[in-house]
């Protein structure tokens, strides 16, 4: 895992619509993670995409670089970082809130988050609320399953999906059994 020292955090000049962006090298590929205004407000699968990095990057985006390596090293298991309102529907927040709260290393279905929000014919809604989670990681919405624990919708692709969610389930393995 990189560290904010070596090259896999870059830092070239810019924002990007208000945005100041890192990007950090992980096992799943580069994350480019946003900031406005000390907050959080958006995690890209693929870097940054069509923004480039920031020469000097804001507290909040170093602090979030080191959240990530230690996550990816095992050593963190809960994110510590001031994150964004997001914008999105009621129904959305809800949903992120529930995401929120599933606890590192355990999975939840979208029918479970669906009737949790009291929409439990709605479990179609959450997997698109979980689309649209501009922090990915940060709230896990990796955790979230299909019925019968089938790994289905994902949008950093369901390699990263699975990935994350067998990194968690073996640190909370090693940690349980240590």
């Amino acid at each position: 895992m990189a560290s904010l020292a070596s090259a896999e955090v870059s830092y070239p000049r810019c924002r990007l619509a208000g945005m100041q962006w890192i990007s950090v090298e992980t096992p799943i590929g580069a994350l480019g993670v946003a900031a406005e205004h000390g907050e959080i407000v958006a995690l890209h699968f693929g870097g940054v995409g069509r923004g480039r990095v920031a020469d000097d990057p804001e507290p909040v985006l170093r602090e979030a670089a080191a959240q990530l390596e230690a996550y990816f090293r095992g050593e963190l298991t809960e994110f510590d970082l001031p994150l964004a309102d997001p914008e999105g529907s009621e129904f959305d927040k809800e949903v992120w809130r529930h995401i929120a709260a599933v606890p590192y290393g355990e999975m939840i279905t979208y029918g479970e988050i669906a009737a949790a929000a009291g929409q439990p014919s709605a479990a179609r809604e959450v997997g698109g609320a979980c689309n649209r989670n501009p922090v990915a990681i940060f709230v896990g919405c990796h955790r979230v399953v299909g019925a019968g624990g089938k790994l289905v919708g994902f949008g950093g692709g369901l390699d990263r999906k699975r990935y994350l969610l067998a990194l968690e389930a073996r640190v909370r393995m090693e940690r349980d059994f240590a």
